[in-house]
Order: C-alpha cells, then structure tokens, then sequence
C-alpha cells in the first residue's frame, strides 16, 4: 500500500513537472506564408485621368451685342461654315420721364432751328438773286461805256458774296435736319418702343464641322466682346489628359503604354503616351496637401468602336506602364523588411524562421522582384513583425 501510495506521488510529481516545463518553453508564433514563385510582373504607375476632345473649338462674341436665343442643342451635329450664334446691336437704353421730356424738347429746338435757318436761307437766296441781276445790268452799262470799271467789280465781289452766303445757309439746313433726326432718334430707338428693325445682324459662323459640346449662354441676352458662347468639336477624337506627380512623370517617356481601365466598359483600352508638358504646376490635394504635378496627354490607341460610348469630360483610370518582365522571381513586398543598408526576409524552413538577406529589383505595391538571396519555391514569412527573430519557431495560420 504504501509502496503504491508513493508510485502515484512520484507520477504526479513528474506530470506537474513536464507541465511546468511544457508551459515555459517557447510556443511556434502563427505567421502567414508565401512562396516565392517566377512569373510576369509589371511596375505602373496610376493615377485618375479625363478625356477630352483633341481639337476643340471656341466660338467667342467678335463684339458686344444682342444675342438671339440659340436653338440648337448640345450632341447636335453642325456643318462648317454654319450660322450658329446672330448677334443684334445691344438695345436701346429706356427712356426716363425726365429723359423724355429733354428729348422731347430737344425735337422742338430742332425743329425750330430748322425753321430758321430755312428762313435764313429764303432771305440769303433772294440777296443772292438780286446781286446777280444787279451785276449783269452793271455789266451791260460797262459794256456800252456808261458804268467804271471799279463799280463792275464791286457789283461781281457782291454777287460772289451772297452766292456764298447763299450756300452756306443751304448748308445751315442740311445741318439744322440733321440735327432734327439726331433729336427725334431718341425718341425713336428707345427700348420701351418696341422697334423690331434693329439694324445689321452679325452671324456667327463654325470654322469647323463636328458636334456641340457645351452652350454656354442659350437664351437671348447681352453678351460681351470675347465672351466665350459654343464649344465645338469632334467626340470620335479624344486624348485622355492625365496629373502626375511630378516624381512620377520623370518615370515615364513619350510613347509609354498605357491602360485605361474602370472607365465604364470591357476590357481595358489601350493607349500612349503622345505629351509630356515641361511645366508643372501645384495642386492642393484632397488632405490639404499641396503637390507638384505635370499634365500629361495620352492617345487612346484601341480601335473606336470598343470605345465609343466614351465622351468629352469622362473619367479613367490610367495605368502607365514603366517595366515589364515575364520570367521574375518575386515575393509579396509586405514580406520585405530593412537591415542595414539592404534588404531581408524571413525564409520557413523547418518549422523554423531564416533570417536571409536578399537583393531585390523592381518593386510595385503589391510583389518585389528578387534579384539573388533567395530561390524558387521557397516559403517566406508575408508579415513578419517584432516578435519574429531569426531562428523562431513558426507555423502556418
């Protein structure tokens, strides 16, 4: 009994031991896993992009005035040299009542002057018509030798004179008229009139054919000289204008491929880079941040029927193409880490992390390509994180 008695004290001395040490010794850290594997890798660069018509035309007011509604519509197709805007003179200002009144008055000063100088006329025609036959009976008494020579000359100065002054009143009319229907023209044109003959119309022209894209000003109104009033051109030519970063624009090149995608259709569409401005320009991003970019212009090089529901103003999402490999050793970029100067990663092999140093190459967000350091087929640690030293025992999630 009693040599029993310590055989189960001895037994469970020795499982309360192992289950000491079983509890102190170091438990594998769960880790996720990745194999490194040889395949096609590409490193892009995206960013948001926007079409818009390649050539596009502003039709502008050439001068101020009264523009007619304009009947057409956005989408509508329109022939070179069509008339697309009419432009009357700008309109009358309304007249007052003291305005009126003045103007009123200034018809009857007119009209009174005219009477006047018509007057002055009569009285300077008929001087006039006596100086002349007063000269002529001087001139046959001269001729015959009953009149000197100096009263004939006196006679001819006086009839000079009052032609002269006969003329001169004619044109004191002609200028008292006129002045008469400068008064009356502002009773005439005022606005409250409802005059409908306005004058010339100017019509303005498109230079080119294609399609309306954007009315400005549709109904009636004044418009200004060099006030823009129709957008013209043609959707079935469109480039994509793209902001860079200005880091990233000194990345790529003219002629760089291009993908389009999200933009609303199947597959993506294919393009180039045609234009990279050489100026940047800041730009306050959504953060509040402000930021270097550069405008560049690609072309959209996929056949158009596969776009053609695109328009002017649409968004894409633009993927410029860098580098390209097809045979690249590559890991997840989460499985790198710095150490030094260099590059590392943790390699599983035997239920146990290897700290590896490694060279890498080309990287996008997502994979790193792997220069030397590590093989294919070879399990790296996706997260490593500070708990993870080389030599840990590790297991797979």
């Amino acid at each position: 009994m009693r040599k029993s008695r310590w055989i189960i004290i001895i037994a469970i001395s020795i499982a309360v031991i192992f289950a000491i040490v079983y509890g102190f010794m170091p438990r594998p850290v769960p880790v996720d896993i990745a194999k490194a594997l040889r395949g096609p890798m590409t490193v892009t660069i995206e960013e948001e992009g926007k079409t818009r018509v390649r050539d596009r035309f502003v039709i502008s007011a050439p001068v101020s005035g009264f523009m007619r509604r304009i009947e057409l519509d956005v989408g509508d197709h329109v022939k070179k040299t069509q008339v697309v805007v009419e432009l009357e003179p700008l309109r009358s200002a309304v007249l007052d009542p003291r305005s009126r009144a003045e103007a009123e008055a200034a018809v009857s000063a007119a009209e009174a002057s005219l009477k006047a100088a018509e007057e002055n006329a009569r009285a300077s025609a008929a001087n006039a018509e006596y100086a002349k036959s007063n000269n002529e009976r001087i001139k046959r008494l001269y001729d015959e030798g009953y009149a000197s020579k100096d009263a004939l000359e006196q006679t001819e100065s006086e009839a000079k004179r009052t032609e002269a002054n006969r003329l001169s009143a004619g044109a004191a009319v002609k200028v008292a008229k006129y002045e008469l229907d400068k008064a009356r023209t502002a009773l005439r044109y005022s606005a409250a009139e409802g005059i409908t003959n306005h004058g010339r119309i100017v019509a303005i022209r498109t230079p080119v054919g294609g399609r309306i894209l954007k009315i400005h000003h549709e109904s009636e109104g004044v418009v200004n000289s060099g006030e823009p009033l129709i957008d013209i051109g043609d959707p079935g030519k469109l480039e994509v204008k793209v902001e860079l970063l200005s880091a990233d624009a000194v990345k790529i090149k003219i002629g760089t491929p291009v993908l389009f995608e999200r933009w609303g259709g199947d597959p993506a569409l294919y393009g180039k880079v045609r234009v990279i401005e050489p100026t940047g320009f800041t730009k306050i991003s959504s953060l509040g941040v402000e930021e270097q970019r550069v405008l560049v212009i690609a072309d959209i090089t996929s056949l158009p029927e596969s776009w053609q529901r695109l328009g002017d103003g649409y968004r894409v999402d633009a993927r410029f193409i860098i580098w390209e490999g097809k045979d690249v050793l590559q890991v997840p970029a989460s499985a790198l880490f710095r150490k030094g100067e260099g590059w590392a990663v943790f390699v599983v092999k035997n239920k146990r992390a290897h700290l590896r140093q490694v060279e890498i190459g080309h990287r996008t967000g997502l994979v790193a390509e792997i220069v030397s350091g590590i093989s294919e087929g070879e399990m790296v640690i996706a997260h490593p994180d500070e708990s993870i030293k080389d030599g840990t025992r590790v297991r797979p999630r």
